[in-house]
């Protein structure tokens, strides 16, 4: 779980809520933190191309702590997942493409595709939505997305871009609404291929704003109305396991 800027891993474990989702799911939860020296706003430099690279910069450091976590708590190794708040979740993008031979799916919350800025003006641009994505093949790794369409911090059109660089732009999905008993409605595209079973879902909070759904106001960055992310992104990892073929060939 990888918080977002301004957070720290306490703040972000009590806005989510993600430890009672946890115990009730039989997950561990692992909360690396990212250090005032190496971003001023405690965020995690996804935008930095040092810190692009599979085997250097924070996502190495981040999946060398998964694995060496996966080790000494015996995890399954084929059951590893990561997920992330805003620069959060856009560095689990990143994890994402670039460890599929350590996590099996990645959850982005109002979070940004892999590489959708490669310095901090272009990343800047990526965050209004003014930069067209780069078409570039899909890679394959299961993801859940929320991301509300009141986002002022991170454009919502970044949703739609984590997704398509997960899944590509055809796959087949269905697409339903619902309304919670706090009255949030919500869209929820379900992305299925060649009948094997869920392979994305792309969650649009309708009013929501740059914050975890279903989180405690206890916590910074979160919001109590529904639906409950924590929940729903550990049912989703549930339903995923680590793929032979996604893992022969890491980038």
């Amino acid at each position: 779980m990888l918080h977002g800027a301004g957070q720290d891993p306490d703040d972000f474990a009590v806005g989510t809520r993600m430890n009672a989702a946890a115990e009730r799911h039989g997950f561990i939860v692992l909360y690396p933190a990212q250090s005032a020296q190496a971003n001023m706003q405690r965020c995690w430099n996804w935008f930095e191309q040092a810190h692009q690279m599979r085997g250097q910069g924070e996502p190495a450091r981040i999946a060398d702590l998964t694995l060496r976590i996966v080790r000494e708590h015996q995890v399954n190794p084929d059951r590893v997942y990561v997920a992330g708040l805003s620069a959060g979740g856009a560095m689990a993008a990143l994890l994402g493409e670039l460890y599929p031979d350590v996590y099996a799916a990645v959850g982005v919350h109002s979070g940004l595709a892999a590489r959708a800025g490669s310095n901090l003006s272009s990343a800047l641009a990526a965050m209004r939505g003014t930069v067209v994505r780069a078409d570039t093949a899909a890679s394959g790794m299961p993801t859940i997305v929320f991301h509300g369409d009141k986002d002022a911090t991170v454009n919502p059109v970044n949703g739609r871009h984590v997704i398509e660089a997960s899944l590509g732009l055809d796959c087949p999905y269905v697409s339903g609404e619902s309304t919670g008993p706090d009255g949030r409605r919500a869209t929820c595209r379900t992305h299925s291929r060649d009948g094997s079973g869920v392979c994305g879902k792309h969650w649009t909070l309708h009013d929501a704003q740059h914050a975890w759904s279903g989180g405690s106001s206890e916590g910074s960055f979160a919001d109590p109305f529904g639906p409950d992310a924590s929940e729903e992104m550990l049912q989703f990892f549930s339903g995923q396991r680590r793929s032979v073929r996604r893992t022969e060939n890491p980038s």
